[in-house]
């Protein structure tokens, strides 16, 4: 796996650098890592959603690379940044489906649709979504660490190299981040 991190590595840092014509080469590297991430998401979501893996890769790297603040400088990094992409997507849909199950913008559903769906919007995204922007104010580099390995699936050696740390302080933090959250979340 080190030849396609540094192939990744280098792709980003031309793409930092300005150089448009690298965004197809790293779209090929990127594509099925990030599907990977967004099919990892939506296993721990409901059923039920309007956005399917696909679209959630394709909106999450419009996003990144319309940014011009590129800052990535290896392949966790980058895949950290996909990941909160991935989550404030997710979040948002999250909120506009709970807005609308509460009557704001009530959508035209077909009888066929309504039937198919048996499953609420899920609103426990919302939720940690809440906790970990609370979590980020307290222990911003824990939080960090939530997103990296629950969105982005990274392992601890990633997100240790990501944030300039050892593992043991990721795994530490790891640990911090749940108890926290797990705390936060039952009240």
């Amino acid at each position: 796996m080190a030849a396609p991190s540094l192939n990744l590595t280098l792709l980003l840092r031309d793409f930092r650098r300005g150089d448009v014509t690298t965004i197809d080469r790293l779209m090929g590297v990127l594509y099925p890592e990030l599907k990977k991430i967004a099919r990892n998401q939506f296993r721990r979501e409901r059923g039920g959603h309007l956005l399917q893996p696909t679209a959630l890769v394709n909106e999450a790297y419009m996003r990144l690379v319309a940014h011009h603040d590129h800052t990535w400088q290896n392949r966790a990094q980058f895949f950290s940044a996909a990941a909160t992409a991935m989550r404030r997507i997710l979040v948002d849909e999250a909120r506009t489906r709970a807005a609308q199950k509460r009557g704001a913008n009530p959508p035209t559903v077909l009888l066929d649709e309504a039937a198919a769906s048996t499953n609420p919007p899920s609103i426990e995204l919302v939720d940690l979504d809440r906790a970990l922007s609370e979590l980020a104010a307290i222990a911003p580099r824990q939080a960090r660490i939530v997103e990296m390995r629950y969105f982005a699936g990274l392992s601890v050696p990633e997100i240790a190299e990501a944030l300039g740390v050892t593992s043991r302080t990721v795994d530490r933090d790891w640990s911090a981040a749940r108890v926290w959250l797990r705390r936060c979340l039952t009240q």
